[in-house]
Order: C-alpha cells, then structure tokens, then sequence
C-alpha cells in the first residue's frame, strides 16, 4: 500500500471528464444560452474547440481565447452550472472520496478550467482549497463574464507544466487526466506516470501517449495497491453473454462497471474455448455447452449464469473442482412453460392443427371427428418439478384428472395423484406432458416401449429436454396413429442460430406442433430471466453470497461493513476451519463475521476482518492444503 513518507507520492488530478463526467465550460455556455436562437451552433462550437485542445490539436491559449469570446455568462449562471457539476462527479470518484480524504495533502487538481466552478465542487469531496489551480474569470460591475486573468500561468500554452514546476514536489508524481495537456506533464519529466483516465470519455491520441489506462479511479488505486472502495477495478472484469439473453441482463452488468461481450447465438465447444479465456463471468442458455475441457480453458472464470431452468448443459462436477459457481432460473419462466402446454394441449386434443392447414389449403371440414375437450381427460406428467405443479394446477382447473410420476417423493398439489410407475402413468394417461430435467440418465426415457405402451390416440407433448425422447419412435407412433397429436418444443440437435435449418424428421406430420425451444421465450419471462440471473451472480462476486447456486453450499451473507471479506473455497476435507482460524491468531487477525457452509464436495468459509493484515497473512491463507480459490472484498 502506498503511504504517506517523507518523500510521498503526489497525484495531480484533471477536473473535467475526469473529476466530473463533463467539460465545465461547455455546460456552462449550455447553461448560460438558454432560449438563443444560436444557442445550438454556438455551444457546438465551443465543444468543438474543447475537444481540439484536449486531443492537443491546436494551441490550448488560443482555443481558451476564442471559447471564452463565444461565451456569454455571469456569476447566476456559474451558480447553477455548480448544482449541476454536484450531480456529475464520476462514478468512482464518488466510490473513492475515503481516498480523496485520506491522501488530501498530497492530491492537487490542476486544471485548465476555473476555479469559479471547481473548488466548490472539489472541496465538498475532501480536496484541499489550497491544493486546486485553475484559470479565474474577470467580472464587470454586473457579475457578466468579461474574459479571464491572462496572468494566470494556467491560461498559456504549456501552462500545466509551468505550475506544476513552480509546486517543485519532492517525490514521485502520478498524473490522471483525459487530455493532452496531462499527458504533457509526463513529457516534460515532471511526472514519473501519465494515467489516462477513461472512464467518461476516450481519446485515442492521449490513451497512446499514457503509460497506463485507467476505466476508473479504481483501477488506478488498484494498479498503486491503494484502499478503495471496491476490492477489484470492475473494467477487469469480463462478462461473456451469449445466446441473445435478454438486454436487461446486460445493463445489468454495465451499470455495475462491467466489460461485457454480447454474442447472439451459441458457441461450440472450440470456439468457447478460445473466448472464455479472461472471462470472468459466463451467461448462457440452453445452446451452449460448458464442458470439463472449456472450463480448464477459462483461466479466470468465477461464476457461470444459466439464463433458463436446466443446467444440464453445464458440467457441475468439473465447475466445482475449479471453485466457479453457477447459478440458474429455476422460477422465472414457468408461467410461460406451463401456457404454452396448456394451449398446445387444446390445441392438439382439438384436431385445430389440422383444420388450420387444411383452411389454407381451401379445404372447408366442418366435422367434429377427431375433436374433443380437455375435462374430464386424464393429464399425465412426466416430472412434477416446478413446471409440472403449476401445470398440474391449471390444468385441474380446466376440470382435467391430474396423475404425475417423479424419481423423488413429492407432496401432490390439489387433487393430482401420484402414480407408482413410469408405466402405469403411460397407460392411464388420455394426454401426456413431460417435464423431466436433462440428466443422462433421463436420455431416451420415452421410446417405442413406451409409446407402446400408451392408449391409442394418445395426446403427447414434449417440453423439457430433447433428449429424453427418441424422435424415431416418436414419428413411427405418430404415424400410426398410437399418437394422435404431439407438440414438441426441444430437440436433441437445435440450430445454434436464427440463420441455420432445423432439421428433423418431425417436420411435415399431421397434427404435430413444433415450436423452436420457445417455452419460455415470452417478453415477461426472458426480463424476469434477465434480472434474476445477473442479480445472484452480482450478489456473489460483490458480497460472496451464494443463495441459489446450483452446485456450491448456500450462504445468504449480509452486506460488507467496514470490514475486509476473505472468501476460501476449500475440498471438504477436515481440519480446513481449524488451519484457517490457526492463522488468524497467529497473525493476531480480529474477526468481525465468520460464515461455513459445506456439501459433499467443497466447504466455502467467509470471514469479515478488520482491515490491518500483512501480505504474508494472506500468502498463508491461499496456500492451505485443499484451496480451491481465494477471494477478498473490500
């Protein structure tokens, strides 16, 4: 951590797009032009020549000269432009104000915008007044701005080099702005580092001359070991999103300070295994397989999100040997699954399928043949997991006999009744739903012994996972006739995109409805989805909560106080807990919260310490027998 020396370290701040989100003169003429009929030309003008200057275009004196004739304002119009600059601070300037703090004797701002409107705004964040130079503006007898102190070294070309020179700081000088003339600083030997700060605005010409990059206050504090507000700059962080989910999800994760990668379609195996590496955190849908060999490829892969019920997809044993959680949606779209059975169920117990192709072949059939209703019918559910209970609730209510078959003991809802079997569910069945989830051993559940086994003119509608049926039976039971009507929504080979042909054999049979896995592709379910998901995936990376993972121990952590988190994924084996707390009183570590939890194949300890350690302490923690990953947060 850097610390306050003899000779310390000094950091020269710019103000505008880097203390605040905007440039201050022009918001300034903004303000001040309301209602002038040229308002629009001239402010762009003024931004025009702004950013010519800050890219090191023209000549900085000449650029403020001609900015300042082009603006017309008084001291009420700096008045307001300070409420509104109040409202415009960066981001991680408002997260870090402890920094501003903290190292105030040592933080200058040195900016070629005014005093006018800067101290008040820099002060209030714990910048010294006496620290801060900037241009002044000359006033009549009115409060109008009649131009600017032209003695002031600030308003001259070089004028940042020749402050900072008269200041003769003795020690290292760090410098972060977004401009050219900051970069300056660097150049003239003044300043040991140039950071160029990107957090509002990008200047390529300046981010080629910068020693570093810095998205944020954070990642500069984090590239100086310095406290900060966030125990990781998130501009490092890299989130993959794929399968086209939902556009909530991703400003999610924006808003959070996230990079994020959008990719439409689905990546195979090879082609995941190049782009996640340097992922921190995966999104995906039913498409995309994350298999043992893509995950030995994700060098920093933290946290898998799967935008849907199953995580059949996900190789859950290989994502926990390498400490990554993985979390799902298994609520948010049932409603969806469960109306789209219900109208595909109508629909095919109705023979309508048919009669619509046969209006669109001009064909008028107006026969009840074939065409029944659902009361009285008897519902058979294949799986009564989340889906098949509300189904099974609907469908009662339609005035259908509900009969469910599950591996695992379940309390039946309404007046459904559980089976005993597999087969006498098949055989007592009038309509047959399935709603299994897509483990192996669940692969060809349903093949020609079952379908021989189900009553003849039978209704069967598949939801669940493609797998689980063999289609070549299928067909032969639609053929026939032991099917009467089949609608089937997933497939063992989908298109991974849009553009690609659907294959099947399915394709052109009477009275079957095929949709392309869209049981939950409604509006309400995929931004429910795209809440959900990227809400249990913040919660773990920036609280270490675990409450609805899929393969680690849950743990519903409460937010961090002032306090530091250790986060330790561990085999569970005995005697972790015990090395672990052998550590912290060695090192004399005072706990404030300490969190276990275990399953049957890793442990996840969270401990809350006061901020005083050493690196050798932390050194200690990671290299305990066992340790899967090691995480802190500040």
């Amino acid at each position: 951590m850097l610390t306050q020396t003899i000779n310390p370290t000094y950091f020269i701040i710019d103000f505008d797009s880097t203390f605040t989100k905007v440039e201050g003169l022009d918001e300034l003429a903004s303000i001040a032009l309301a209602g002038h009929p040229d308002r629009v030309r001239i402010v762009d003008q003024i931004r025009d020549l702004t950013e010519k200057g800050m890219n090191g275009e023209m000549s900085f004196a000449e650029g403020l000269r001609r900015r300042i004739e082009l603006l017309s304002a008084n001291r009420q119009h700096i008045d307001i432009l300070v409420d509104f600059l109040r409202t415009k601070i960066s981001d991680s300037f408002q997260r870090n104000k402890q920094f501003l703090t903290e190292y105030a004797d040592q933080i200058y701002i040195i900016s070629s915008g005014f005093r006018e409107f800067i101290v008040p705004i820099v002060t209030e964040m714990g910048v010294r007044e006496d620290h801060v130079f900037a241009n002044e503006f000359l006033f009549d007898n009115d409060g109008n701005i009649v131009g600017i102190d032209e003695a002031n070294v600030l308003s001259t070309d070089g004028g940042k080099i020749k402050l900072l020179r008269t200041l003769n700081l003795s020690g290292d000088v760090y410098v972060i702005g977004d401009g050219y003339t900051d970069y300056e600083l660097r150049e003239s030997g003044l300043a040991n580092r140039f950071y160029a700060f990107t957090e509002n605005v990008q200047r390529q010409r300046v981010v080629q001359v910068a020693d570093h990059v810095a998205a944020s206050l954070d990642e500069f504090l984090y590239h100086n070991k310095i406290n900060r507000s966030q125990s990781y700059p998130k501009s490092r962080i890299k989130v993959l999103l794929l399968e086209n989910v939902h556009p909530v999800a991703v400003q999610a994760f924006e808003e959070e300070g996230f990079k994020v990668e959008f990719v439409k379609g689905a990546l195979d195996e090879d082609e995941l295994c190049e782009r996640i590496k340097d992922v921190s955190i995966i999104g995906i849908r039913s498409k995309t397989m994350i298999t043992r060999r893509v995950l030995e490829n994700a060098n920093k892969l933290m946290a898998i999100g799967a935008f849907c019920i199953g995580t059949n997809q996900i190789d859950l044993e290989a994502a926990t040997e390498r400490g990554v959680a993985v979390f799902n949606a298994p609520y948010s779209n049932t409603r969806s699954v469960v109306e789209l059975a219900i109208g595909e169920m109508i629909m095919l117990i109705r023979n309508i399928v048919s009669k619509s192709n046969q209006m669109h072949e001009g064909v008028w059939d107006k026969s009840a043949n074939g065409s029944f209703e659902v009361r009285g019918k008897k519902l058979g559910l294949v799986g009564y997991g989340n889906i098949g209970t509300q189904l099974s609730v609907v469908a009662e209510a339609l005035g259908m006999e509900v009969y469910f078959y599950d591996t695992v003991d379940k309390l039946a809802i309404g007046n459904a009744r559980k089976v005993r079997s597999l087969e006498e569910l098949l055989q007592i069945s009038d309509v047959i739903s399935m709603h299994v989830d897509g483990r192996k051993e669940n692969t060809n559940l349903i093949g020609k012994r079952e379908f021989d086994m189900m009553k003849k003119g039978v209704i069967f509608m598949n939801l669940a996972r493609g797998h689980v049926v063999d289609i070549k039976a299928l067909v032969e039971a639609v053929k026939s006739g032991r099917v009467a009507g089949a609608g089937v929504d997933v497939f063992p080979k989908e298109p991974k995109t849009n553009d690609e042909e659907f294959i099947s054999e399915l394709r052109g049979l009477n009275n079957v409805i095929l949709t392309p896995h869209i049981g939950g592709s409604t509006e309400e379910a995929q931004v429910n989805i795209g809440h959900f998901v990227p809400s249990k995936l913040l919660e773990y990376i920036n609280n270490g909560s675990t409450y609805g993972s899929v393969n680690f121990p849950e743990v519903q952590l409460p937010k961090l106080g002032n306090s530091h988190r250790l986060l330790h994924i561990h085999a569970n084996v005995p005697g972790v807990l015990a090395k672990l707390n052998s550590i912290f009183a060695n090192h004399n570590i005072n706990i404030t919260g300490q969190y276990l939890k275990t399953n049957e194949s890793i442990g996840y300890v969270i401990v809350d310490i006061a901020k005083n350690y050493s690196e050798e302490f932390i050194k200690e923690l990671k290299e305990i027998d066992g340790t899967i990953r090691f995480r802190m947060l500040y």
